[in-house]
Order: structure tokens, then C-alpha cells, then sequence
């Protein structure tokens, strides 16, 4: 754990003008950790607003706050007065501007004070306090504990924040069955519960209410795209823009989908490789020590944890599954152990 946000507790006794950010294509950590800071904020008086740099799943619009999200894509010149006039500017989920698209110019150029609140590795350095913890199973829990343990104001944890932050640790924990998911964080999301989740409502909300084309594009992404490489212990589920369109498949629609890849017995190693409009995207999974960052790092311009990274390249669909599956013999060892 590193936190510099002592100072913070006493800035933030007066009103101050607040905007909360979080990564590009927005997940439930991301949205769930916002909307959490967001509903604490709004309780002490402070004009906050959450920006997202782009548009986020349906199927997150439920949330408490959620109509009182921008969308930076959609409304820019807004979204750059908002943070120039803004004093504070907290950056959750995400470790670098680039990260943010072109958002983070806007936030870059911005006078106002920057804090980071994540737990990716290798953090870029433009915040002024930063409470991070790679070790966290999610942002959503270091905002709990920025609460808690640094603002000590726990009271003020009512049932919107409760919810949110409940929707962003069972989201990046796959629902609680990560390695990181420590006795700690049991707490953390009973108190929670305690506090005015609902559980049960949340994962029904999440999980239980998707499209009908979701559910066939699953189906054929399981039935047509899964390949399986016992060799490599890996599995490889690939999908061209034609059938996201053929699909109609819309933002946050694969979330989730690599981890049926990694599901199947005996498989250490899963990826999900998608070709948008501007690149082709990949999410990896693994299992164990496996450092699938590494592979996201080292060969796909991207990053993430140990167990779940992502990355892009700017080849064909065929060429960067071809290039992935190149890669499989370095780690052998790794894979077959």
C-alpha cells in the first residue's frame, strides 16, 4: 500500500468543485468505484461530477448516479470546462493519462489536484496523492478504505455507496474467485451489505439481465470460436468486426468472455481477441503465476495484473493470432507445469 492522502481529510472540509474520471470503456470497477466516491462527495456539499472519457455498458445504467454521468465523447467542450474550473480531479482505476484517451490532455493541462486512487502496476507520475495498492482486489475497495481509513467517515457510507462500490469488487473479482480475493475483502463487502447493498439484487442487475443477442453471440463464441491448443495448455477465442456486427453487439457485450476460455479443464492460459474499428483488442487470463501482463507488455502495447491484462495492436486479426500463438513456446515451461 502506498498513501500520501493524509492532507486530503482537512482540503477536503470545504465545498470544493470535483471531477472523478476512470479508464476508457468503463468496467464495473471503473463505473462502481466512481459512482461510489461520487454519492460520499456529494453528501459533504462538494459540486462533483464523473466524466467518462467514453460510453459504458447498459447494463450498468441502473446504478445509483448513473444518469448524472457525461460522457466526454459525447459532450467535450463541457467536459474541458468542468475540469478547468475544477480544484480536485480524482483519477480511479486507471495508472496513466493515457489511459483516458484524449481526455487526458484535458486532465494533464488541468491546475487542479490530481489524485490517483488504483492498483495497477507501474502507475505514471501525474498525481499529486496517490492511495495504491496493487494488492487489492479492485479500486472500489481502496476507495472503501480512503473512506474509512484516511477520511474517517465512514458514517457517510450510505446505501448508494455501498452499492457502488459492492458492483465494482464483485465485478473485478469475478464475482469473489480471484487469488486476491483475501478475508479482508469479505469484510470490506459484508460491511457493505451492512451499510445497504443488496447482493443479491446487484448480481441479478449485473449477470442476469442481458440481451438475447448477447446470449446467442456467447453461444457462438463457444460453439465456432473456441480453440483449444492442449499442447500450450491455452484457449484461444477469436472474433472478426463482422460478427460483432452480425451480433449486434454493443459496448460491454464481451466483457466476461475470455474467462469462459480459461474455464475449461486444464487450461491455464485464455485469450479473447477482437477486431474493432480502429485495432484489434486483446483481454488475456490466467491461472497460477502465470504472468499474462507480461505477454500484454512485452508484445501487445499494453499491461494489466498478473492474471488479467489486455492489449491492442494495429496487425490484422489473423496476423496477431498467429503472433500470439508464436509466443506460446517461450512460456511453455510455464504452461505445462
Amino acid at each position: 500500500m502506498t498513501s500520501n492522502t493524509a492532507p486530503l481529510k482537512k482540503l477536503l472540509v470545504q465545498p470544493r468543485r470535483i471531477v472523478i474520471t476512470t479508464h476508457h470503456k468503463p468496467d464495473g470497477d471503473a463505473i462502481g468505484s466512481s459512482l461510489g466516491l461520487y454519492h460520499y462527495l456529494i453528501q459533504q456539499g462538494h459540486h462533483t461530477t464523473v466524466i467518462t472519457p467514453t460510453d459504458y455498458p447498459d447494463y450498468f445504467a441502473w446504478m445509483p448516479g448513473n444518469g448524472d454521468v457525461i460522457i466526454y465523447t459525447e459532450n467535450t467542450d463541457l467536459c474541458a470546462r468542468l475540469v478547468d474550473e475544477a480544484d480536485i480531479i480524482f483519477c480511479l482505476d486507471f495508472n496513466s493519462l493515457s489511459r483516458i484517451n484524449e481526455f487526458g490532455g484535458v486532465v494533464r493541462a488541468s491546475k487542479a489536484i490530481k489524485v490517483m486512487i488504483d492498483h495497477h502496476l507501474e502507475p505514471e507520475d501525474f498525481d499529486d496523492y496517490r492511495h495504491w495498492n496493487i494488492n487489492a482486489c479492485a479500486t472500489a475497495q481502496l476507495v472503501y478504505d480512503f473512506i474509512v481509513n484516511v477520511l474517517d467517515n465512514k458514517k457517510l457510507i450510505n446505501k448508494d455507496v455501498a452499492t457502488c462500490l459492492y458492483v465494482g469488487i464483485m465485478t473485478d473479482s469475478a464475482s469473489f474467485s480471484l487469488p486476491n480475493v483475501t478475508a479482508d475483502v469479505h469484510r470490506v463487502t459484508a460491511d457493505l451489505i451492512d451499510l445497504g447493498a443488496v447482493s443479491w439484487h446487484i448480481h441479478e442487475q449485473v449477470y442476469s439481465n442481458l440481451p438475447e443477442t448477447r446470449l446467442r453471440f456467447i453461444g457462438h463464441c463457444l460453439k465456432d470460436k473456441l480453440e483449444v491448443i492442449r499442447e500450450y495448455n491455452t484457449a484461444i477465442i477469436s472474433v472478426s468486426k463482422k460478427e460483432l456486427e452480425h451480433y449486434n453487439i454493443a459496448t460491454g457485450d464481451t466483457e466476461g468472455i475470455v474467462n469462459y476460455g480459461l474455464s475449461v479443464e486444464g487450461i491455464h492460459l485464455a485469450a479473447f481477441i477482437v477486431e474493432r474499428t480502429d485495432m484489434v483488442k486483446l483481454s488475456l487470463r490466467s491461472k497460477g503465476d502465470f504472468p499474462a501482463n507480461e505477454i500484454c507488455k512485452k508484445y501487445f502495447n499494453g499491461g494489466g495484473h498478473r492474471n488479467a491484462a489486455g492489449g491492442n495492436s494495429n496487425d490484422s486479426l489473423e496476423a496477431v493470432i498467429q503472433q500470439f500463438k508464436s509466443i506460446l513456446p517461450e512460456y511453455k515451461k510455464l504452461l505445462v507445469q
